[in-house]
Parts: structure tokens; sequence; C-alpha cells
């Protein structure tokens, strides 16, 4: 996926999911294996609700795979404890 089709699947129907996903976008995404890069894109999949819970830290995904993309994330955007 080219990164202006990422660009505008990471836009999100939530501020706080935009300050999170966006910059992590510009600033880290590029750095990320081809593995990390495809669960990212499996991240953007996923619902709204779901990433808000996991981003503030009040669930964490099921899947192993989504978990690690999520650590990443949040040890990546000054979300970290």
């Amino acid at each position: 996926m080219d990164i202006n089709k990422l660009r505008w699947a990471s836009r999100r129907g939530m501020l706080e999911l935009d300050l999170v996903l966006n910059p992590f976008l510009d600033n880290v995404y590029s750095t990320l294996g081809a593995d990390d890069q495809a669960l990212f894109h499996k991240l953007l999949e996923e619902q709204d609700q779901d990433l808000f819970q996991w981003f503030m830290r009040k669930s964490e995904p099921e899947a192993p795979d989504l978990k690690r993309i999520v650590s990443i994330i949040l040890n990546n955007t000054g979300l970290q404890d």
C-alpha cells in the first residue's frame, strides 16, 4: 500500500486516533520491517472504538500480532507508561 493510501486509511473518525496514527505513520512506519508494516495495515482494519481502548491502555488486543503493533505504536508516539 502506498503512503498516500496509508495516510488516508489512518484518518479516523476520532481526533484522538488521528493524533496517534498520523505521527506514527509520518515518523516511524518507514523504519519498520515488512512484517510490522503488514501488521500496521491489519490494525487499520480494526474498529475505532477498539483502537481507542488499546491506545488509551483500557484494554489490549486479543490477537498477539495486533498486540505487537499496538505496543510498537505506544512505544513510539509519546504514549509510554
